[in-house]
């Protein structure tokens, strides 16, 4: 669901980290907690890798010091600020095939690119590159379901009004449910661009709201922790 998911779809081209969803269950901690300890990966930082912090939204991180993996972070979530249920985004993942057999799960890219949403900066360039991606690999033979997601999520403006030009009734149709689009339909470049940034403003704001109560308890645990020590 982070970087590596990126690199499989094109938008990236290294990430040293391994993100994944995973659904917080008893069982399924178990099975995780063993391919972990595989991995001789010990949790760093805050919280303590409990399904009650998973099931808050926390991020629980790991470091692996198994020989094959030795210094990589792994860091595991069930809860993201705007993204469906883990039920939903296993039902609409992707998966990939490599060379050697090894199967992928990946988040949909629609799912990737809500996930990406936050106040970090460097993830607004990545949601640029991931539907850029998917355009410029589709754009020839376009269905209703990727031109609605180009129209909802393109963060590029020469593409949204080439999108606008190709497509006005679908763009049309969608300004209710992003009322830049408007913009793209006029062909008025500079206003998508300004556009664009109070778009992402609202979403980095919507973000820290999400995170400031889970910040406080971080916080408190890791005092907690400190404490201890």
């Amino acid at each position: 669901m982070g970087g590596q998911a990126c690199v499989l779809y094109g938008a990236a081209e290294f990430s040293r980290d391994t993100d994944f969803a995973i659904l917080a269950s008893s069982a399924n901690l178990s099975r995780l907690r063993a391919a972990l300890a595989d991995l001789k990966a010990e949790v760093i930082a805050v919280p303590p890798f409990e399904l009650k912090y998973l099931r808050k939204g926390h991020a629980i991180h790991f470091r692996c010091h198994a020989s094959e993996a030795v210094g990589m972070r792994v860091d595991v979530m069930t809860k993201m600020r705007g993204v469906d249920s883990f039920a939903k985004l296993w039902h609409r993942r992707v998966t990939l095939q490599a060379e050697d057999d090894t199967s992928y799960e990946l988040l949909s890219l629609p799912d990737l690119v809500k996930a990406k949403k936050t106040q970090r900066d460097k993830d607004w360039p990545m949601i640029r590159r991931l539907v850029e991606a998917d355009y410029f690999n589709h754009r020839e033979q376009p269905n209703q379901k990727r031109l609605r997601f180009w129209f909802l999520e393109l963060r590029t403006p020469e593409l949204l009004i080439e999108l606008a030009a190709a497509h006005p009734e679908v763009c049309r149709k969608l300004i209710k449910q992003r009322s830049l689009l408007k913009f793209a339909a006029s062909a008025t470049e500079i206003d998508l661009t300004e556009a664009f940034s109070k778009e992402e403003r609202l979403e980095r704001e919507a973000d820290r709201k999400y995170w400031t109560p889970l910040k406080a308890e971080f916080e408190q645990l890791r005092r907690a922790r400190l404490r201890e020590r």
